[in-house]
């Protein structure tokens, strides 16, 4: 696999992951999406909410992944 794949892949995995976390805090409001409100945190998500949390953890693994292997790859 080339360099130049390599950087297409993680610019995918980046964009995907930003979309990712936006629709996450999508719900919330601006303060919430900071840190301000405190019982955001502490609240199962269920449903859709689970799959979005999911997914956001395995794109994350991903671009991680892609990028030190991008790294050695050099």
């Amino acid at each position: 696999m080339s360099l130049s794949t390599l950087n297409i892949i993680q610019i995918v995995l980046g964009i995907f992951l930003i979309l990712l976390i936006l629709l996450q805090s999508k719900g919330n409001s601006f303060s919430g999406a900071m840190g301000g409100e405190n019982n955001s945190i502490f609240r199962t998500r269920r449903g859709f909410e689970l799959r979005l949390f999911q997914f956001t953890i395995v794109f994350a693994v991903l671009f991680i992944l892609t990028s030190l292997w991008a790294s050695f790859f050099k």
